[in-house]
């Protein structure tokens, strides 16, 4: 009876992200090739197997007192000139390609400046083979014998793979080979001998531990990344002979150069990873059909002669190693047609173009566009990188820019956790490269300090281990056991001697046909103990029979129920990831709104506190001119205050005056009058007349009740004190024989703060026109002090008064009643004590020069 076969139990989803607390940095190697002349300076020197030095060079003084800068970086681990291809492989590639055999997706990228031997790492040279030819053989030395036949897996455009029969493969095989021209290559045709001293590893490598009871398939694609534009290297692009093809300079190009393919894009797949859609992914069985393939996309590659490198790579160049695993079935025969229980992994080989400067490589028209996309490229890995490591070691959330190039959207999975991630950096130690050395340096050393989380393992199939081999071996005879008819026979009495030696002899028949029929007899018995076990057995396989297919129905009745549940979960399950999906994008919607209404407060907060700070510049302009204008509004009033007073009491001394002349007139009217006409009148003397007016009370005096005058204390006047003699420019020089002399005074027509503050005393020279008409000189004298405000003021103490006059005339001091000139003119009326008794204050910093505050002291109001 045909064993009923089970379900395999389905591969349990882990969440991505699940494992994120145990994570490894990315692993930083160096690798320094040699002078390309040995007389050429070298820069860079390897300290130790994790360390590298590097040397300024003749002409690079980065001190100003000219010595020389040298700078340390670590790594992982450094390789020197003498390392072999062998010995790299070893240890930066050969744990990569174990975890891509047991599932897991790695990442391998080669970083430095244009010439530093990238490619070389990568590819390799005749006679020496790099990475990637040393990958693929250790691929294929791992799973040779366990490969699935030819489209056993099938690629398809979501990022996944088909699995179908081996009917189903083998129609498809036959339907290729029909083709006029296979796009996969055969393995029985001769390997190209332009690359097969490249491939020709001689040193066995083999992965340890491989699944023996799976079936596995490699797909290799190729991809460029040229000016940001990503091309598939494997695509057959036709070429039209009739029409002519155009290049980028408006001419038409040759037969032989190469038409570019159309560029592919960018898509992510259902498990959020990235991938290029539309690319041709080839199924290959062997090393020399793998480097078949990429040697092919290898020759479309954009390279290109400049100043530092005759093949100077202008495109970042990706070649992916897919390896597709299934397990066998529960026979070992087939392989397991369910698609859940596939294990895709991938290894990424990528070649990036070198960084370089214009200004050396004389790089012209598409040259210098290349170079510049290619150093933007560079740049936002670097970015990438650093945004990642400040977000890892200070907690930031920052957005890492990875869509901001093709390179860095297209591995963003790996720098979150979807496998290994390797780096290796390749110097050239000649002199002139040390600028661009010492950039690549300090990227290697910020890359080292960003951790990537560890991959996932995959989930263990239900089966039994050890399959293949257990069932291979079930049809044949199992070692050196006896066979069951030889037991048999063995069992048998043994037969007599059946040599006849007499005619007489009676015995030797008839013990041989007793010994026939004992046998015969035990056979018979045999049979029938046979027949009973046998149809006891029966009735037990039976019984078993009924027992199994009632368990099988049982099960499969709770499968269903499991499935149905299982079904119903699935659904509830994308109906949760929708919902989460529309509220991820909701979120992201609403924290973009959040961050533009955090702006815009803060923009009005900012406007307001503006705003705010403009009022109280207002408010404050607004109270200093109120203070100004209720100042100016103060010394107006006073001003005009003493102005009337002045003007009052000159109209009162000039009425007294007058009514001074009409008495006097009187007087003498009546003098005359009353005369005796006999004698001759005489003349009263002008002492008695001053004596009769004195004491005459008709007119009053000028000012009376005028309150007595305070007299001032004489100051010692010392040798050591320096004056200030203020003379205006207006003064008149007149020619009395006493003149002011004052010894140490500085002379200034402008009273100035300057002057002010060398001194200590202050004399103004004012003139005026006395009321007989005679220019009367006053030294007006005062104390200079400092004031608060950082000036100085000054405090009248002292006048001296000097004077010229006719002996004929009359004498009138203006404190004093005088009657007025006879021709009927007024004197002018001079306030000595409201033009003198003022205080200047010199400000600093004042726009018209030194400042000028006036303290005037009030005058006595009359009563």
């Amino acid at each position: 009876m045909k064993p009923v076969r089970t379900k395999t139990p389905r591969k349990l989803l882990v969440k991505k992200g699940s494992q994120t607390s145990l994570k490894d940095p990315v692993g930083v190697y160096c690798r320094v090739r040699p002078l390309s002349l040995p007389d050429q300076e070298c820069c860079v020197e390897v300290i130790n197997n994790t360390t590298v030095q590097l040397h300024t060079p003749e002409g690079y003084r980065l001190n100003r007192n000219g010595d020389y800068k040298e700078t340390q970086y670590s790594f992982k681990q450094v390789f020197g000139i003498h390392t072999t291809q062998k010995e790299l492989f070893d240890v930066v590639a050969n744990p990569l390609v174990e975890d891509l055999i047991h599932g897991k997706n790695g990442l391998l990228f080669t970083y430095g400046v244009t010439g530093s031997g990238k490619t070389h790492t990568m590819t390799g040279s005749p006679g020496e083979g790099g990475l990637l030819p040393r990958c693929l053989d250790m691929i294929f030395n791992s799973i040779g014998s366990f490969q699935a036949k030819r489209y056993v897996f099938k690629s398809n455009d979501r990022n996944s793979m088909d699995i179908q029969c081996e009917v189903d493969a083998l129609l498809e095989r036959q339907k290729r080979e029909a083709m006029p021209n296979p796009k996969t290559p055969s393995s029985k045709r001769q390997v190209d001998p332009e690359f097969a001293d490249m491939i020709n590893v001689q040193e066995f490598c083999k992965a340890e531990e491989v699944d023996e009871d799976s079936v596995y398939g490699v797909f290799v694609s190729y991809i460029e990344i040229y000016n940001n534009y990503i091309y598939d290297l494997l695509e057959e692009v036709p070429f039209d002979p009739i029409k002519p093809k155009w290049n980028s300079c408006s001419t038409p190009m040759r037969n032989t150069d190469f038409v570019p393919p159309q560029s592919k894009l960018l898509r992510e797949d259902k498990n959020h990873n990235m991938y290029v859609a539309g690319c041709t992914e080839v199924e290959v069985k062997s090393t020399e059909e793998a480097f078949e393939v990429f040697w092919r996309g290898q020759k479309k590659r954009r390279i290109a002669n400049t100043h530092l490198n005759r093949e100077s790579s202008r495109s970042h160049s990706v070649f992916n190693i897919k390896l597709v695993q299934a397990p066998l079935d529960a026979d070992g025969d087939n392989v397991l047609q369910e698609k859940e229980q596939i294990t895709i992994s991938q290894l990424s080989l990528v070649d990036l173009a070198g960084s370089e400067r214009t200004n050396r490589t004389k790089a012209e028209g598409n040259r210098l566009r290349e170079a510049g996309n290619i150093n933007q490229s560079l740049m936002t890995l670097r970015t990438c990188m650093e945004v990642l490591r400040e977000n890892q070691m200070y907690g930031t959330n920052k957005m890492v820019p990875y869509r901001d190039s093709k390179l860095t959207h297209l591995f963003k999975n790996y720098f979150d956790g979807e496998g290994k991630v390797r780096m290796i950096v390749c110097v050239n130690p000649k002199a002139e490269d040390y600028e661009e050395s010492l950039q690549v340096m300090r990227f290697a050393e910020v890359t080292q300090e960003v951790e990537v989380a560890r991959p996932v393992d995959k989930a263990i199939c239900g089966l039994t281990p050890g399959r293949r081999y257990r069932n291979q071996a079930r049809g044949g005879p199992v070692g050196d056991e006896p066979l069951v008819t030889e037991v048999v026979l063995q069992s048998f009495p043994p037969l007599p001697s059946c040599e006849l030696l007499d005619i007489n002899d009676e015995q030797t028949l008839p013990r041989l046909i007793e010994a026939l029929e004992k046998r015969h007899h035990l056979r018979q018995m045999m049979i029938d103990e046979f027949h009973k076990q046998s149809m006891t057995f029966k009735a037990l396989l039976q019984e078993f029979d009924s027992a199994v297919v009632n368990k099988e129905n049982y099960i499969q009745g709770k499968l269903n129920e499991k499935e149905k549940v299982i079904s119903g979960q699935k659904l509830e399950i994308e109906r949760l990831e929708k919902k989460n999906k529309t509220l991820e994008y909701k979120i992201e919607i609403l924290e973009k709104t959040t961050t533009i209404y955090e702006e815009d407060k803060r923009t009005l907060q900012q406007e307001l506190e503006t705003q705010n700070q403009k009022l109280q510049r207002q408010f404050s302009d607004k109270r200093r001119l109120e203070a100004r204008l209720q100042g100016m509004v103060t010394e107006t009033t006073m001003k005009w205050e003493k102005e009337c007073e002045r003007r009052v009491a000159a109209k009162q001394l000039e009425m007294q005056n007058k009514l001074w002349v009409k008495d006097e007139k009187l007087k003498q009217l009546k003098a005359i009058v009353t005369e005796p006409k006999a004698e001759k009148p005489e003349r009263p003397s002008r002492e008695r007349d001053r004596e009769k007016v004195t004491q005459r009370a008709v007119s009053p005096s000028p000012v009376p009740n005028a309150p007595p005058i305070r007299l001032r204390h004489r100051r010692s006047r010392s040798a050591g004190d320096r004056w200030v003699d203020h003379k205006p420019a207006s003064n008149v020089q007149t020619e009395t024989v006493m003149q002011p002399h004052v010894p140490h005074a500085i002379t200034v027509s402008v009273a100035n703060e300057k002057a002010l503050a060398k001194c200590e005393k202050y004399m103004l020279t004012h003139q005026e026109l006395a009321s007989d008409g005679e220019i009367e000189t006053k030294l007006i004298k005062g104390d200079v002090y400092k004031t608060r405000g950082g000036g100085q003021s000054v405090q009248f103490t002292d006048i001296e008064t000097l004077k010229q006059e006719s002996p004929t005339g009359r004498k009138r001091r203006s404190s004093t009643a005088a009657p007025a000139p006879p021709d009927g003119t007024e004197s002018e009326w001079t306030d000595v004590e409201t033009r003198c008794s003022v205080a200047v204050e010199m400000r600093a910093g004042s726009h018209l020069g030194p400042g000028y505050q006036h303290h005037a002291q009030p005058k006595r109001k009359k009563p």
